[in-house]
């Protein structure tokens, strides 16, 4: 394609590529374009799909290549751009790697496809027959297409077809991706007691101020927190009936749960985006979110990236979670970066959580955010009554991983035919497989990490890489057969013996494991509801926001797990976490109780915990923090460099020291090996930079990434405000 010259219009085009910038192209003749169009453009000797992200009056002379053609489909609002300016700018990374997540489903900017579907209409075949009448009873109802009508019907196409002929049926064409239902803001809520309705009419003031505010609903487990932000949802789409929601949700395990009580609610189910839709569903979603059609979403972190038009309330759900912090890849925190969103398009952002963290604490208190607080739960039900089980005085019979107090209270709970839950936030048999001859111990060929044997499949895992084997008769060291044994418990191990303790009792696991999909969780889930599960025992996914009318006892099988090592939230994510098992007992009219097995009693979480005193944990930690300049009251930032070899890496990580900027209020530690330092055959260098909490660590990054040129073979990633140290 030749260059065209002159003074033309021209776009800076956007590509969902690691590019530093937006490149200039010329506008062709005829051809118009505005902020947000989707376009094709030539790009290093290919066609590549971008994005008009600024239309400019003239070239000013320059050379310039053409666009080759406007691709149509729903335009990129102008929110959604500067979102992904600003987070671009927040993460240190190319704006091309943020729109990447923006534009998930290119497909979806093509109209949807149709077919035809057939309805009867009212004529009646003059011969029948009982494939003939099979068929028209199925066509009774909903209009179906050729294909289902013989299969609903039982007969073969033919069939259908010789009833098309004949006029009894009649084609229509329909889109494949139908539009979402609405929701009616006019249905009737559930009642609320009066703590609660004070807290929706403080929400719906806010929606009735509009612009950007942003909410902390600080609830017990069980307080009611989503029929609150529900009401806040009713007001804004009574408001503004094109207005778009999303609710962000920290497990997929439990957007089953949350998508009956929008319908429930609202007479609609929201449209749900996570990684386990459909190529379909994902194109229907996102092109009815950048249409402005959909105007509920419920979604995973990802949810965030979508292409909102009318964006005038988020809610992060469980906003202490941290599965909100993604590690792989891009990395980011969706409940920061949703309350940016919010603040960049003018809309109510909504953290809820029964545990919140110490940074949207911190930021109710110092009245950057309105706290609204849930103290008691809602109806007749009681919080748990929490005990510890000192395991130095109740040590676990040799080999076994519940103790008797434990195994007692379980007795009680199941000879009066109600439900307990064992947790332990471990998957698999057993963490660890070693073998009884020589001692060697099973790890991941790609990292330093034990491989966790995993005895439903027979084979063990890494759960770092993915890597899996399976399990060998003999050990690959020394030869011995049959000496390879599993060490400490994961969750089937503890279910093995539960099943041991309790014969006659239904046991099931409840992890990401033995639970994959969303059908599999909602089966589960329902037999649990339904009290046709005794015991069950699970990881942290069971711990989130489920309700089980019949269980009435929890046993945290290790409260100590979580409490060791070097990270500075160590202490709150183990609180929070047992703080959530504990709320599944007792959420009916059943009392609950919650024992935990633990070595450290008197560690202040656990003490906390027991008493119910979450102001002493927390004000602990927040003097700790304080002290430290650790987040909230300080900045961090972390650089990650890995690469295949390691003198090369340790000469690179040398070089990278040495051009870290000089600033007043920043320190930076490094370069140190990770914890992990070898992940899928690369070893790791890590930085850590600590700041004042007035300085900028993004910017501090960004001017320190530019001071260097890193090797092809070595690969940089920054981390803003890390949550894992590995």
């Amino acid at each position: 394609m030749s260059d065209l010259f002159g003074p033309r219009p021209c776009a800076a085009i956007l590509f969902p590529l690691p590019l530093p910038e937006a490149f200039d192209y010329a506008i062709p003749e005829g051809m118009e374009l505005e902020p947000g169009d989707h376009v094709a453009a030539p790009l290093g000797g290919r066609m590549a799909q971008g994005v008009v992200w600024e239309v400019k009056p003239e070239s000013g002379g320059r050379a310039l290549k053409s666009i080759e053609h406007a691709i149509g489909g729903p335009r990129l609002g102008e929110g959604t751009r500067r979102f992904v300016d600003w987070a671009a700018g927040y993460l240190v990374e190319p704006p091309g790697v943020i729109l990447r997540q923006v534009l998930r489903s290119t497909s979806a900017l093509r109209p949807s496809p149709v077919e035809t579907v057939y309805r009867l209409s009212g004529a009646q075949p003059q011969r029948q027959t009982p494939a003939r009448q099979a068929v028209l009873e199925a066509a009774a109802g909903e209009a179906m297409s050729a294909a289902d009508l013989a299969r609903a019907a039982g007969v073969s196409g033919s069939v259908v077809k010789g009833l098309v002929d004949l006029g009894v049926l009649i084609g229509e064409d329909r889109p494949t991706d139908p539009p979402f239902d609405d929701p009616d803001p006019y249905r009737e809520g559930v009642a609320l007691n009066q703590i609660q309705a004070d807290a929706a009419i403080t929400l719906r003031r806010l929606v009735s101020a509009g612009g950007f505010q942003c909410a902390l609903i600080d609830g017990v487990t069980g307080s009611g927190k989503t029929e609150v932000y529900f009401e806040a949802i009713a007001e804004l789409v009574r408001r503004e009936p094109e207005a778009q929601i999303l609710v962000l949700l920290p497990e997929i395990a439990l957007t089953q749960s949350v998508m009956d009580r929008f319908e429930a609610r609202f007479g609609a189910r929201p449209a749900l985006w996570h990684s386990d839709i459909g190529q379909k569903e994902r194109r229907r979603v996102w092109r009815e979110v950048a249409s402005g059609r959909a105007r509920i979403v419920a979604g995973a972190r990802s949810a965030l990236f979508l292409p909102f038009t009318r964006l005038r309330c988020t809610i992060v759900d469980e906003e202490h979670d941290p599965t909100y912090k993604q590690d792989e890849g891009l990395t980011y925190h969706a409940r920061d970066l949703a309350v940016a969103r919010g603040k960049l398009e003018g809309a109510l952002t909504i953290l809820a959580s029964a545990t919140p963290s110490l940074e949207s604490l911190v930021n109710a208190e110092a009245g950057r955010y309105v706290h609204i607080r849930l103290p008691g739960r809602a109806g007749t039900a009681q919080l748990p009554e929490i005990d510890t089980i000192d395991l130095r005085d109740f040590p676990p019979e040799k080999g076994n991983w519940l103790s008797e107090p434990l195994i007692a209270e379980m007795d009680q709970v199941y000879e009066k035919g109600e439900q307990s839950l064992l947790y332990l936030n471990r998957r698999g048999f057993a963490p660890l497989v070693l073998c009884r001859a020589c001692g060697h111990k099973m790890k991941s060929p790609e990292t330093d990490r034990w491989l966790v044997e995993h005895r439903y499949t027979g084979r063990l895992i890494c759960h770092t890489t993915g890597f899996s084997m399976p399990k060998p008769k003999a050990c690959p060291e020394c030869g011995a057969q049959d000496s390879l044994t599993g060490v400490g418990p994961g969750v089937e191990r503890v279910a093995e013996e539960a099943r041991h303790r309790f014969p006659d009792a239904v046991v099931e696991v409840f992890s990401s494991d033995t639970t994959q999909g969303a059908d599999a969780v909602r089966a589960l889930v329902g037999r649990m509801e339904r009290g046709e599960i005794d015991i069950l025992v699970g990881t942290q996914i069971a711990a989130k926001g489920h309700n089980f009318p019949r269980l009435t006892l929890v046993g945290v099988v290790d409260a100590d797990l979580g409490l060791a090592g070097g990270d500075l939230r160590a202490g709150e994510r183990t609180y929070q976490m047992l703080v959530q098992a504990a709320g599944r007992a007792g959420r009916a009219d059943r009392p609950g109780r919650a024992l935990l097995q633990t070595h450290q009693p008197d560690h202040e979480a656990i003490q906390a915990l027991v008493a119910g005193d979450r102001t002493a944990f927390l004000d602990a930690e927040r003097m700790m923090r304080e002290m430290l300049k650790l987040p909230p009251y300080g900045r961090l930032a972390a650089l990650i460099l890995s690469g295949p070899e390691p003198e090369r890496l340790e000469n690179c990580a040398r070089e990278v020291a040495a051009a870290a900027p000089h600033a007043e209020g920043v320190e930076v530690f490094g370069p140190a090996d990770a914890p992990l330092a070898v992940v899928r055959g690369r070893w790791r260098k890590r930085f850590l930079v600590q700041a004042e909490r007035r300085v900028d660590v993004s910017a501090y990054m960004r001017a320190w990434m530019a001071r260097v040129k890193i090797p092809a073979a070595i690969r940089s990633s920054v981390d803003i405000e890390p949550y894992s140290f590995l």
